[in-house]
């Protein structure tokens, strides 16, 4: 199962990767020894939801929130920093087999043993719940319920069967292949928890119950894990208390008798609560150098990393606006804005650099540059008025545009109002967008509500990020696909429609980067979505309390929390 991308609110996409197995067995110098300690680790902004699997919990705190209990990188596999996949050695055994390629059919090896937190086993039933929660089809959950956040693993499934104890088997349907076949999981949510717990004992035979049950772990945390840490204690958005779970199978056992996630939001607070001891560090949400430096000051105690992250920043457009319907509008638009502008007025100091493409970064070999033929964030003001001239639009007295159907054209940017960076985005654009004759509305957000912000399309224009993952292919589907609910601006064009299945449709990865390329490019050509750059990330920890291996992890949506499993007080 390829992994989502998570929208990063108050804030690599793309390329291939090499294969890794996480080492299977524990020994005493690296998974045994007693748990000892208390720990607590900032979350740079609250979650609103529980359940990855939707639209409304897909998103980055939460996810890293429950990382210490859920499955490695949510379904059993993640990406160390040099971009090579390993996958949960709690859960599986070895790594997946590619069994067919017409049907492809995947095979995945239990653990031997391989138990939830309670004792009860991993079982075929929770791989099968995990393709019903994401595969879009009515006949599995009702979908106004399930609001899947992605469909492009579930959709593609045909069956998934245990063909002999401990082996299960993905078939795909006739046709459906996918050159990252290696990055497949499965496992997130314990079946037996919610026919137990939750009363949803026919989920697998009733949409609607199976709606209800994605819905209750949307609602409530499950305490049934296969993490190093289970939850003891919880509330939506605030915290999450752990302790180790005792029945992990892993080869790195939890090392602190307590770990406590909280969000801390912005990255002055973080800093203080740093310096203050209250916390032991975070991934922060924004970047500012200056705030990072005040570390300086103690580095026998205090530590900080800077990097290009695999968050990567981008302006979207909502179509269903009555004026951003219009083509010649939107590229008009992304042509006046300057991102150069706003990257040296949000990261002076920094060297941010450009991003062309939708999927891949400067790094990738497949990586092809979009945006500056169509002369997409350049500044290009005169440019873009003498394109909206050619379509009909004038101006009025004031110099403001207008519409050819008469009206003054007006729009709105929504952004995150805890996050300076955002906030100054949008400060930006409007002056930007001044001198073309738009009043551009700017419309701040809490924390609290930007998935739903998002889910209810309550923007004209947005900026917020997508964390990605050196896999590609289904990034496209789930940004630009009808039926994904994270195609939040509502686009619906022939030409990607068209491309999409293609992506997943060859082994040859090659061709598939092709075809997401041409995608890309169709996504400029339509203006839908501006890449702005790769984010500018740090990580913040206090050497006296943690002892981190590895804190810079561009490759993993967790971050430096992407194995928390080995984190331990120091010597």
């Amino acid at each position: 199962m390829a992994l989502t991308r998570r929208a990063f609110g108050g804030l690599t996409i793309g390329g291939s990767s090499a294969l890794m197995l996480a080492a299977c067995g524990g020994d005493d110098e690296n998974g045994g020894g007693e748990a000892s300690g208390e720990l607590e680790w900032a979350i740079a902004y609250p979650w609103e939801a529980w359940n990855e699997n939707t639209s409304t919990g897909n998103n980055s705190a939460g996810h890293l929130a429950m990382t210490p209990m859920i499955p490695v990188g949510s379904v059993g596999y993640d990406f160390d920093p040099e971009g090579n996949v390993f996958y949960d050695d709690a859960i599986f055994e070895g790594e997946p087999q590619l069994i067919s390629e017409e049907p492809m059919q995947v095979q995945v090896t239990l653990k031997e043993g391989a138990q939830w937190s309670d004792g009860k086993p991993v079982r075929l039933e929770d791989f099968i719940f995990q393709w019903h929660s994401l595969s879009g089809n009515p006949e599995h959950a009702n979908q106004e319920k399930a609001l899947p956040a992605d469909t492009a693993w579930g959709a593609g499934i045909e069956s998934i069967e245990e063909t002999e104890p401990g082996v299960i088997v993905f078939t795909f349907v006739a046709g459906n292949i996918d050159p990252e076949w290696k990055f497949t999981g499965g496992v997130y949510l314990p079946s037996h928890y919610a026919e137990e717990e939750g009363g949803f004992a026919t989920w697998a035979t009733d949409p609607e119950v199976m709606g209800d049950a994605i819905t209750w772990f949307n609602e409530n945390l499950w305490t049934v894990v296969t993490g190093p840490y289970k939850p003891v204690d919880n509330k939506l958005g605030e915290y999450i208390v752990f302790e180790p779970n005792e029945k992990y199978q892993g080869s790195k056992k939890a090392k602190f008798t307590k770990l406590t996630m909280r969000p801390v939001t912005g990255i002055e607070a973080e800093v203080t609560e740093l310096r203050q001891g209250t916390i032991a560090g975070c991934w922060p949400n924004d970047f500012s150098l200056e705030i990072l430096e005040q570390l300086d000051e103690n580095p026998e105690e205090w530590s900080y990393e800077t990097y290009a992250g695999a968050t990567w920043s981008h302006l979207d457009f909502n179509v269903r606006n009555k004026f951003l319907k219009d083509v010649v509008l939107r590229q008009a638009v992304f042509q006046t804005i300057n991102t150069a502008e706003i990257k040296e007025r949000a990261f002076p100091g920094t060297e941010v650099p450009w991003l062309g493409n939708h999927f891949f970064t400067e790094e990738s070999p497949y990586y092809e540059d979009y945006l500056t033929p169509a002369k997409q964030g350049t500044g290009d003001i005169e440019g873009a008025k003498a394109a909206l001239t050619t379509a009909g639009y004038t101006w009025d007295g004031d110099e403001k545009l207008i519409a050819p159907d008469g009206e003054t054209v007006v729009f709105n940017f929504r952004f995150a109002t805890s996050n300076e960076i955002r906030k100054l985005t949008g400060e930006v654009i409007q002056a930007q967008l001044a001198p073309l004759g738009i009043d551009l509305e700017l419309k701040g957000f809490g924390d609290e509500d930007f998935a739903g912000t998002l889910s209810s399309h309550d923007f004209d224009l947005i900026v917020f990020s997508w964390v990605g993952s050196p896999a590609f292919t289904t990034a496209p589907s789930q940004y630009f696909s009808t039926e994904s609910a994270s195609n939040y601006g509502g686009y619906d064009d022939a030409t990607i429609n068209e491309l999409l299945p293609k992506v997943r449709g060859t082994f040859d990865m090659d061709e598939s980067a092709d075809y997401a390329n041409q995608i890309s490019a169709q996504a400029v050509a339509q203006a839908l979505t501006l890449p702005l750059y790769s984010s500018p990330l740090s990580v913040i920890w206090n050497t006296k309390l943690v002892e981190l291996t590895d804190p810079v992890n561009p490759a993993s949506q967790a971050g430096p929390v992407w194995n928390v499993r080995e984190w331990q007080a120091p010597e």
